[in-house]
């Protein structure tokens, strides 16, 4: 399963309840499942989530368990304050304006020592698409800002969560999405290399080797970028 966030990091334990908010088709929301967590998806797209909330509520009662998908927006969540021990927020924030209270809205429903991870694509990568294409950012729905890692760990910051840790990942979809901008985003897919570049993508992610290959590579040109923050018992807490 191709997972950016190390739920490791995240130390859930079994029977804690995740959020995964911006969860679109759910990989992160099966992961955490295995993991022994009871698991939440949300996105706003609803089409999305209708391929996957079947298969998460049939894994999650397999497991002895709970996995659910909703629609719903993660500048307002619908769930009291502290619902969740841990939350996901994976490629969400460099599509929204105002990043911040969107990391609000994570805070608060992320209990006092709950942790969260955020991802987003590596400033690097980045602006090797917007060289080669601008396609990537002026597509509907496409990218709104380059972030630099210290930008969305002040961001999470004042928001009241403490970065305790970095990430990387997707050392091997940088290539890919470099030939996808090269072609053209809207017709990417016309493209036999792109195509043939996927395929090798997908059985990357079965193979050992390549596996470890990726994680050398993520220290020379990653993808994404992860920050895993801890929400401050109170305002005003030291962070870490």
């Amino acid at each position: 399963m191709l997972l950016t966030v190390d739920l490791a990091r995240l130390e859930l334990r079994p029977g804690e309840l995740l959020l995964d908010a911006g969860c679109g088709e759910g990989r992160h929301c099966y992961g955490a499942l295995e993991c022994g967590a009871r698991v939440v998806g949300l996105d706003l797209d609803r089409a999305s989530l209708r391929p996957a909330v079947g298969g998460l509520r049939t894994r999650g009662r397999e497991l002895g368990s709970f996995g659910e998908m909703i629609q719903g927006n993660t500048f307002a969540l619908p769930f009291r304050n502290a619902s969740f021990d841990a939350v996901i927020c994976s490629e969400v924030m460099e599509h929204v304006h105002d990043y911040t209270a969107a990391a609000r809205e994570l805070a608060r429903v992320t209990r006092p020592g709950g942790r969260v991870a955020v991802t987003i694509p590596t400033a690097t990568s980045e602006n090797l698409y917007l060289r080669v294409g601008d396609d990537y950012f002026e597509s509907l729905g496409g990218h709104i800002r380059i972030f630099r890692p210290r930008q969305l760990a002040e961001g999470l910051a004042r928001a009241g969560l403490a970065t305790v840790g970095v990430g990387f990942a997707h050392a091997l979809h940088t290539p890919y999405w470099v030939l996808r901008s090269i072609a053209g985003l809207p017709r990417a897919d016309e493209s036999a290399l792109v195509r043939g570049y996927r395929t090798f993508l997908i059985r990357a992610t079965g193979s050992k080797l390549l596996t470890a290959v990726e994680k050398a590579l993520n220290y020379c040109f990653p993808k994404s970028l992860i920050l895993y923050a801890e929400k401050r018992s109170a305002p005003g807490a030291p962070t870490a």
